[in-house]
């Protein structure tokens, strides 16, 4: 299936063709086509699965320009998945003139959002706390809503939003469409489902082996008192260009940053307790590469959404299986593979085995790796990408230089050798 096989304006096709997206994903594939159709969802599919896309699409298809009221709402639980939907939003849209999305959340001045919804606003994301704020100052009207979207609604209602989400709700009209997405399906998302939205059709995706990400997952037993030096030979092993470092407390975050830092890794850290422009400060940082490494507790890193993470791993292990779900899902995005780490000391245990109990796929036990073997497997990672290589690059003539310069098999053999250990000491 591909995007032409929907119902949908070529405006958006083109949009879609140029954000290089070919054909849908499942959730996208299911969900586009019952949406279109004016149904409820509610859409069980973990981090990653392309769902912004799947409401997204929808919902522009129903926007009338001329009317400049709002007539689509998107609630996430973070700053940082508004921008990054809105963004998406927008990009989606970029082919219908004169679209307006916009992003409303705290940390920023009300003013300029004030300004902008005064002009005229088609979709606003917002997180719950600065919606309620406009809607109390007189400043967003919701009566053209005819969407409303809750995106990660599992996190909201973990991070305390339940009461602000209903208040929107109560104040949208009765006949709107309501698509609900969610990683889990707790007992309190179906309370919301029950009262809110009409006969709504569940998708679940996380069981379809066709999306789930391609997360390897290893647990690594180890002594509390050794676990910083584990993690460092892990993170010499696998030659993490980028990663993601999770915390149970600030506390925790401090030390692994601070230790880091001595060991001159490419680190910063995220908490709860920064200040929202300190915390936007660092995550430019590591959406743009500046840094390799950040540090963060679970309610810091909500809403995170960064394509190229190429491991997650738990300093601490989550306190919950659905924490677990939600720091892995923070890699292998867009289609891509991902490693996912535990570190697993002796007083975790119980907690990690319930964890291993809840999880649909293989955490592989495994010991950390020793000198020899840390030298294998960086070596195995080049030989792979070089391979990789050889399939898709042009290499004539590098051949030619090499063929010029070495006679026999054995001397090739020499060159390959003296190369990789160039490359690895490097």
């Amino acid at each position: 299936m591909n995007f032409d096989d929907f119902n949908i304006s070529e405006d958006i096709r083109k949009a879609i063709a140029e954000m290089g997206f070919t054909s849908p994903t499942p959730i996208q594939e299911i969900a586009i086509p019952e949406a279109l159709n004016g149904l409820d969802l509610i859409g069980q599919a973990q981090t990653g699965s392309g769902k912004t896309l799947a409401f997204a699409v929808p919902i522009l298809e129903k926007i009338f320009i001329p009317d400049k009221s709002p007539q689509a709402i998107v609630l996430c639980p973070t700053r940082e998945l508004c921008m990054q939907v809105a963004s998406e939003i927008a990009k989606l849209g970029s082919k219908i003139k004169k679209l307006k999305v916009l992003s409303v959340y705290g940390g920023q001045p009300i003013g300029k959002q004030t300004r902008v919804l005064k002009k005229g606003v088609h979709v606003v994301v917002g997180t719950p706390g600065r919606v309620i704020d406009h809607i109390q100052r007189g400043n967003l009207d919701l009566i053209g809503i005819e969407t409303v979207v809750l995106d990660e609604a599992d996190e909201m209602l973990e991070m305390g939003f339940r009461e602000d989400i209903e208040t929107i709700l109560a104040n949208t009209p009765h006949q709107r469409q309501t698509l609900l997405f969610s990683a889990t399906i707790p007992p309190e998302i179906k309370d919301i489902a029950n009262k809110y939205q009409k006969n709504p059709k569940f998708i679940k995706i996380s069981d379809n082996k066709k999306n789930i990400p391609k997360i390897t997952q290893y647990s690594y037993k180890c002594d509390i008192r050794y676990k910083f030096v584990d993690m460092t030979k892990l993170l010499d092993a696998y030659d993490v260009k980028l990663a993601l470092i999770f915390c149970n407390t600030k506390k925790s975050v401090d030390f692994v940053k601070k230790h880091l830092k001595k060991e001159d890794y490419s680190v910063d850290s995220i908490h709860g307790d920064m200040t929202q422009k300190a915390r936007d400060k660092v995550m430019n940082k590591f959406k743009n590469g500046n840094i390799s490494i950040l540090v963060a507790t679970d309610v810091a890193a909500r809403g995170l959404d960064i394509d190229d993470v190429d491991v997650v791993i738990n300093y601490d292990v989550p306190q919950n299986p659905d924490d677990y779900i939600h720091r892995i899902g923070r890699t292998a995005r867009a289609g891509k593979k991902g490693l996912a780490f535990t570190l697993v000391a002796d007083d975790e245990i119980s907690r990690f085995n319930n964890i291993k109990r809840n999880n649909r796929s293989k955490i592989i036990s495994k010991d950390i790796p020793s000198d020899e073997e840390i030298l294998k497997i960086k070596s195995e990672q080049i030989l792979s990408d070089a391979k990789k290589s050889i399939k898709v690059d042009k290499l004539n003539a590098y051949k030619k230089i090499i063929k010029e310069s070495s006679g026999s098999k054995e001397e090739y053999l020499d060159v390959a050798a003296a190369l990789l250990k160039r490359i690895m000491e490097n």
